[in-house]
């Protein structure tokens, strides 16, 4: 199916779009920054809708069974850590939400799945990385690791460091502010004095509020598939055509499942498809024919012995309730490292 993309390094692609209904919509907004407002080099006012960060996120979720972590029914087959939290709670968590992926504290603090993953890898300290040994150790475990990046910073000296193969992000140009509001009503007592016993924050009252929406005379999503970095990795053809089929996948079901991005930000497909600006004349395939390439692939991967048998890798977790510092004293615990990615 993808035989015409073998001498192509990027498969690059776009999506025009429109609010479902009227013409304003809300963009993410960032810590301390907002809204990512910028002026193109030809003066042209834009904003950053959606970013890198939270499109992973998102492309990730077209795959769950439901909120995850789960993988859907379709995909069965396809590798991921599922792990059980157990202890101070109970809950499930899995490779496919956590930030990161296999380099969640839930899924690398264990010690059998550490020793598995470096002996695979070969990773060691004071050793040069073998990528394609790398490569070949996440595609095992978790084929989604690869796709959308990973940064193994819980690892040893934290030296894995895989960028993303699947990219994307949504931009608008030319906006314009709309400067609109509202109120959060107490309709018992706005002042906020009448409270709750034994529930003194200050939630009550009436909360004037205000926010910002944009238009915009185009909205534009874009996808970049790294077809040089997953040729680097030197894979079997198999997990080659698996890791192509299952990132197109993902870019079909978002756009036709996962477009309302916001209460106030609910998108539409502005023209009838995809367009592909690279390799130029290349279609993009349907997404029931990108999931039968899905599930041949797995077959062949699972045959070829390149995934781990049975595909889903269980875990048990035991997670306790960190106790807060107090001040003056010591933590025996030190603070973990953040990721690379903020909402990753």
């Amino acid at each position: 199916m993808f035989e015409e993309l073998q001498n192509t390094p990027r498969l690059l692609m776009s999506a025009a779009l429109k609010p479902v209904q009227g013409d304003r919509f809300q963009s993410t907004g960032f810590a301390d920054l907002g809204a990512a407002i910028y002026d193109r080099a030809d003066g042209k006012r834009m904003l950053l809708v959606e970013s890198a960060q939270s499109m992973a996120n998102r492309l990730e979720h077209t795959c769950l069974d439901g909120a995850g972590p789960r993988l859907a029914g379709d995909l069965e087959g396809l590798p991921y850590v599922l792990v059980r939290l157990s202890g101070e709670t109970d809950a499930e968590t899995s490779s496919l939400i956590e930030a990161h992926r296999l380099n969640s504290p839930y899924i690398i603090s264990d010690k059998e799945f550490q020793k598995k993953f470096t002996k695979m890898s070969e990773y060691a300290r004071g050793k040069p990385l073998d990528w394609q040994k790398i490569a070949k150790a996440l595609l095992y475990f978790d084929p989604n690791s690869l796709l959308h990046g990973i940064f193994m910073a819980n690892l040893e000296d934290g030296r894995i460091k895989a960028p993303r193969m699947l990219s994307s992000f949504i931009e608008a140009e030319d906006v314009r502010e709309v400067g609109l509001g509202g109120v959060k009503n107490n309709p018992l007592d706005p002042t906020g004095t009448l409270r709750a016993e034994g529930y003194d924050k200050d939630v009550y009252g009436n909360v004037p509020y205000h926010r910002t929406e944009y238009t915009a005379s185009h909205l534009v999503a874009y996808f970049n598939l790294d077809l040089a970095l997953l040729g680097g990795y030197g894979l079997p053809a198999e997990a080659t055509e698996l890791l192509i089929a299952l990132g197109l996948y993902k870019i079909r079901r978002f756009l036709s499942i996962g477009l309302r991005l916001r209460t106030a930000c609910d998108l539409q497909l502005a023209d009838l498809d995809i367009s592909v600006q690279a390799p130029e004349g290349w279609k993009m395939p349907e997404e029931e024919l990108l999931l039968d390439s899905i599930k041949d692939s797995i077959k062949r991967c699972a045959k070829s012995r390149l995934f781990v048998d049975p595909p889903v890798t269980k875990l048990t977790t035991t997670v306790v309730w960190k106790k807060q510092r107090q001040q003056g004293q010591s933590s025996d615990q030190k603070d973990e490292i953040p990721d690379e990615n903020e909402s990753e």
